[in-house]
């Protein structure tokens, strides 16, 4: 069959369905809560050479649609029909870039010839390791993050090696769990195996190599073109999770976006050392790796949304990351929370993005859900892991609409798990699940809500992980003129005597009666919160996304009782009050500590690092955090004060 750009298109459309099965065949069939009600799993048909062209449409996480696994395939130096490989070691390929995160792919033959790969990969909820759920961002090595298997096959010739599911088994917490998800990878690829060669056949197998070559020509082409609305130039755009440690200080992730005649490069020069926390980004420095370009394929996808996803897609496009940072981490670093990271590297995409094009680009949303899983057991002494669902904040407010409540934005497609599932495999009791007033920021159109869930323990020795919580501190920012998200919350037994606020722990160990409350952050805004029509925002309050008093302290609109106050709303909105020409909004967090940690002083810092070993530069950066804090009064030039500040802290530690 001879591919035009009609057939393209059917070509394209049969791999897209190929993938569309292997992905509910794995929801369908998979035993835990995390991958078949949250879908935090991928599936993809990718070249020969490892690059992904054909994704599902419908399901799972959409971070992996640029996928390459050629650092995978190149491992083995023959493939016969019927074997399955897998890995899950972050530095082997960096392609599984942590731990819980089970990779496999699969050859698929045609007349005995190699024609491309069914690949993909599931979350697991427990791979063993130092913490239930494997996760924490207290962990400084990668040997602590659990069970890392090296690339191998798992299936020969269609013979499944038992001392791999042993092995496995031995090192997890909830082997029947771990085990039923692996067979349901397994059936993944079988039926996009099947899938493919009914595909190859239709097309034959030249045909079908050209028309994979063309879907990537094509997919280029329209990035190509959406670039070009861009205009050239340089912005600059930095971010921060809270902590770069546990009780540590602020992590920055930067980011220089240089557009040139349609053509991208993201620079992240500037971002933090790598860290002696789980925060790391296992990249190996690989120019388009899937985790630092998911920011530039939701820009290009919010432009132009019958953008072909597939690796042809970031051919325009390069990313400098430089080595021994957040983003391009070097062995033993712990990865466990990279998905932390991977979310700030994409709020600041966008927010680069917001700079160039600030009438079509969304504000912020959190990118700080938290992941929330139970270790315990029930009245029967019986082991309990499982994943209870994500909870974060909803969209940032876009040009058009409010943003989305709840979920949205970077993280929008993990899906929440039902209380009434998470109550039939957990013993616990949910006291509220929903949606929190006065979260999301105010805007024209209104930033998402976040939302929040409140749980009761009832067996001892339970252990309560949140992995990824973040936004505590610095709020997710607005976009012309509307305001920033509300931060997040972790409490412990609120509105009691006893309430504890939690911060950014991850971990908490619980008792029966002990109640756990999470408040996600919520999203900014966009636009003028004060041109927003008064009838919307009554209608904000009815349905209770905004108080009354923030109605009128945000928005302008007085209500009395269920009413508009007509003209005392006209008054409040004629007052004059400040307003700033700035694009984006951030909350007075950021704003107090950018005041001291300038972009020229970070620039400064920056420099210092380079410069030290990759071991020093995380506790480097903390002692010239230290001594920015005392250096008191002192009226030289920046450049003078940071330049004593390196010296001494170099003549102290001899580095």
């Amino acid at each position: 069959m001879t591919i035009d750009r009609r057939n393209l298109k059917v070509l394209a459309n049969f791999c897209s369905a190929a993938a569309d099965a292997m992905a509910f065949t794995l929801m369908r069939t998979a035993h835990s809560a995390f991958v078949k009600e949250t879908e935090d799993f991928s599936c993809q048909v990718v070249t020969r050479e490892g690059l992904a062209f054909a994704n599902p449409r419908q399901f799972g996480a959409p971070w992996y649609s640029g996928i390459d696994y050629a650092p995978l395939l190149s491992m083995f130096e023959e493939y016969e029909e019927g074997d399955i490989c897998i890995t899950n070691d972050p530095y082997s390929g960096f392609v599984a870039t942590h731990s819980p995160d089970i990779h496999i792919w699969k050859p698929v033959f045609h007349e005995g010839k190699i024609a491309c790969f069914v690949v993909g990969h599931i979350h697991n909820t427990d791979v063993g390791g130092a913490v239930p759920a494997s996760l924490s961002r207290s962990l400084s090595e990668i040997e602590q993050e659990g069970l890392r298997i090296p690339p191998v096959k798992l299936v020969r010739k269609g013979r499944l090696d038992p001392f791999i599911i042993d092995m496995m088994k031995a090192n997890v917490r909830m082997p029947e769990q771990n085990i039923g998800d692996l067979h349901a990878q397994i059936a993944s690829v079988n039926i996009g195996e099947r899938k493919m060669q009914e595909i190859i056949a239709r097309f034959g197998f030249d045909d079908f190599l050209d028309g994979v070559r063309q879907i990537f020509d094509y997919a280029e082409e329209q990035t190509r073109q959406i670039l070009t609305r861009v205009p050239d130039g340089d912005y600059f755009f930095a971010d921060y999770a809270d902590e770069d440690s546990v009780g540590g200080r602020p992590c920055r992730v930067a980011l220089t976006l240089k557009i040139r005649g349609g053509e991208a490069v993201l620079d992240y020069t500037g971002s933090d050392p790598q860290l002696g926390s789980s925060l790391n980004m296992p990249t190996g420095g690989r120019e388009r790796h899937s985790l630092v370009m998911v920011g530039l394929t939701y820009v290009l996808y919010t432009l132009d949304n019958s953008l072909l996803l597939n690796a042809g897609t970031l051919r325009p496009a390069r990313a400098v990351l430089p080595e021994g940072t957040i983003v391009n981490c070097q062995r033993p670093a712990a990865v466990g929370m990279r998905s932390l990271t991977c979310a700030m590297t994409q709020i600041v995409t966008i927010g680069a993005f917001a700079k160039a094009l600030p009438e079509l680009i969304p504000a912020a949303s959190p990118g700080g859900n938290a992941i929330m899983n139970i270790k315990t057991s029930d009245r029967n002494g019986r082991p309990v892991m499982a994943s209870i669902g994500p909870v974060g904040g909803g969209g940032g407010g876009t040009p058009f609409c409010d943003g989305s409540d709840g979920a949205g934005g970077a993280t929008g497609f993990l899906r929440n798990t039902p209380i009434e599932i998470s109550e039939a495999e957990v013993p616990i009791l949910f006291r509220r699940y929903g949606l929190q007033r006065d979260t999301g920021g105010a805007g024209r159109f209104r930033g998402g809500l976040s939302a929040v869930m409140e749980f009761e323990i009832s067996s001892p020795e339970t252990v309560v992980t949140a992995r990824n919580r973040n936004r505590s501190v610095m709020a997710s920012w607005g976009v012309n003129g509307a305001g920033p998200g509300l931060i997040s919350r972790f409490l412990r037994n609120p509105d009691t005597e006893g309430e504890i606020s939690l911060g950014n722990t991850d971990i908490v160990h619980c008792g029966p009666g002990d109640v756990i409350r999470v408040v996600g952050p919520g999203a900014g805004g966009y636009g003028d919160p004060f041109t927003r029509p008064p009838q919307a925002v009554l209608r904000d309050v009815r349905r209770g996304a905004v108080s009354a008093e923030n109605a009128a302290r945000h928005y302008g609109v007085v209500l009395i009782g269920d009413e508009i106050d007509e003209e005392a709303t006209a008054a409040l909105r004629a007052a004059p009050r400040r307003k700033t020409d700035d694009i984006i909004s951030y909350g007075p967090e950021r704003l107090a500590f950018e005041a001291v940690w300038t972009r020229e002083r970070y620039d400064l810092l920056t420099q210092f690092l380079q410069k030290s070993p990759v071991g020093w530069r995380f506790f480097l950066k903390h002692r010239v955090f230290e001594a920015v804090e005392n250096e008191g009064d002192d009226h030289r030039p920046l450049s003078e004060r940071m330049a004593g500040i390196f010296d001494r802290i170099s003549a102290r530690y001899g580095v």
